[in-house]
């Protein structure tokens, strides 16, 4: 097991520790809105909703739907 500093004003490499620490972090976060997003698709799919804009009710085009399956919105309407 590795001995790591949790002072990070003191430690040398404290940026670093800080640095990862934040980008860990985020990566989580990402994480943990995609699995949000996926429970929603599954969700819209049980529905029988999946695959029409929220916005505008149109089909989302299946080649948006491949690479983004989590997709609410047509591309007209994407943010």
């Amino acid at each position: 097991m590795e001995l790591t500093s949790t002072d990070d004003e003191h430690d040398p490499e404290g940026q670093t520790t800080a640095v990862d620490r934040s980008r860990t972090e985020a990566l989580l976060a990402s994480a943990e809105q995609h699995l949000v997003d996926l429970d929603a698709a599954e969700q819209r799919l049980e529905e029988g909703t999946y695959g029409r804009c929220e916005v505008c009710g149109r089909e989302i085009p299946r080649a948006r739907l491949e690479v983004r399956p989590t997709a609410r919105t047509c591309v007209d309407h994407a943010a």
